[in-house]
């Protein structure tokens, strides 16, 4: 687990152009997918090989998977229709006509994608149909974001399982390219008309949040993070793992552990674990939740079973 450091220079041209692929994806994503509380129904799920949009639309409902083993995006419709196409080669135009082109050919509304750019990524004013510029794709540098990407979604998920209240999936967010996990208290948080409706919606109630991504301009590694909104006061004040800081983000903070760090532990898995906990309980305490309330041990809520016990076997 965690076989790689993933050096951010190293995989970077092949990361613009999968995260444009991504954005392209999930634009259509958001456009034609229920609408669920906190836009849980926007972000993507891991398979064996890459990353699903799950199934979308009614007329007709299919899925796009991008698969990054075999290095293919594939469209599947229930009725049984699929086509698939090569992600090496192309760049983010021609990832964006043949996508296009494949969706027509099923009847799938692609609206919402014709004209569209990136979101918050330094060429926002330029359509996807005209980025001839990101064109790289290392089918061994995209192997290895999907492995370190599934192993930190592992990793989220044993870290899910300590906790029996609200909370949202695993899954990795096409904007921002990383992976998460949030915790949630009772606790509504009322927001002013002047705040944007996605960060009304996304944080609506108090959270904790945990993820791993795969580092920026600003922060050019990969790392784990956790935060807490609203911020409690005197939280970057306590105390985190060994290599793991809180840094500045303007009016809040946030945890952050570097995977080179977490992999020099010699287990980069427990380490993470023990990162996403320390994170944790320094935000809910000092916000006050009911900690032992939502305490929970492998997934099990049942009280007729022993927390050594665990789930039973079938």
């Amino acid at each position: 687990m965690f076989d790689s450091d993933l050096p951010y220079e190293d995989w970077l041209a092949t990361k613009e152009t999968v995260h444009r692929f991504a954005q392209i994806v999930g634009k259509l994503r958001l456009s034609l997918s229920v609408r669920r509380n906190h836009w849980w129904n926007v972000p993507f799920h891991l398979t064996a090989s890459g990353i699903t949009t799950r199934p979308m639309g009614t007329e007709p409902t299919f899925a796009v998977d991008l698969d990054f083993l075999d290095h293919r995006a594939l469209v599947t419709t229930t009725s049984g229709d699929r086509a698939s196409f090569g992600l090496a080669g192309r760049s983010v135009a021609t990832f964006h006509a043949e996508f296009v082109r494949v969706l027509d050919g099923f009847g799938i509304d692609t609206s919402a994608i014709r004209e569209a750019a990136p979101f918050d990524l330094p060429d926002a004013d330029r359509r996807f149909a005209d980025d001839t510029e990101h064109d790289v794709y290392d089918p061994a540098a995209a192997t290895r974001y999907f492995r370190t990407l599934s192993d930190a979604g592992l990793t989220l998920e044993e870290f899910a399982a300590r906790f029996s209240g609200k909370t949202s999936p695993v899954h990795h967010f096409w904007h921002t390219f990383d992976i998460a996990l949030t915790r949630f208290a009772d606790a509504s948080v009322e927001h002013g008309a002047e705040t944007d409706p996605v960060t009304r919606e996304a944080y609506s109630r108090e959270v904790t949040s945990f993820g791993f991504w795969f580092g920026d301009a600003q922060v050019p590694y990969p790392a784990f993070y956790a935060y807490t909104s609203p911020e409690p006061e005197g939280l970057a004040a306590t105390p985190l793992p060994a290599g793991a800081e809180w840094a500045s983000r303007g009016s809040s903070h946030l945890a952050i552990y570097p995977l080179r760090a977490a992999r020099a532990t010699g287990d980069p898995r427990a380490a993470a674990l023990d990162f996403f906990e320390t994170a944790y309980l320094a935000g809910a305490r000092l916000a006050g939740w009911d900690i032992e309330r939502y305490r929970c041990v492998d997934g099990v809520t049942d009280p007729h079973l022993s927390a050594s016990a665990g789930a039973p076997r079938h």
